[in-house]
């Protein structure tokens, strides 16, 4: 469906926290939008869910602006690379939002990271 309404083919597509997220090369962000945000809409229509559309992460250098982007609006205070491991730091309220419920929304990024980047995700 996202290609047939964006005209744009992609296999990045993922959930997070109720809202389906599609992964575009950068340059094909505002033809992904559409004409004031049309193509979004009428997705989120359809499948009574909220869409959101993001950049393509180049690599590693790209990984924080990923997370943010994902997690947006809630903030958190760093992320730290140790090897094969992602540890992002958070408040207590930003932390809570983070995890979710049944942590939830930690398996999720966890998933994401792992899938995108082969790194493992923790939250402190």
């Amino acid at each position: 469906m996202f290609a047939k309404i964006t005209r744009i083919d992609t296999r990045y597509s993922f959930n997070y926290n109720e809202t389906i997220m599609f992964c575009v090369p950068k340059s094909k962000i505002p033809q992904a939008l559409g004409e004031r945000g049309s193509n979004l809409k009428r997705m989120s229509d359809i499948l009574k869910k909220r869409i959101r559309i993001l950049p393509i992460p180049r690599g590693d250098e790209d990984l924080e602006s990923f997370i943010k982007m994902i997690v947006a609006p809630v903030e958190f205070k760093e992320i730290k690379f140790n090897g094969n491991e992602v540890i992002l730091t958070a408040g207590i309220q930003s932390k809570a939002a983070l995890l979710g419920r049944n942590k939830r929304r930690l398996i999720e990024m966890q998933k994401i990271v792992k899938d995108f980047f082969g790194k493992e995700f923790k939250i402190i």
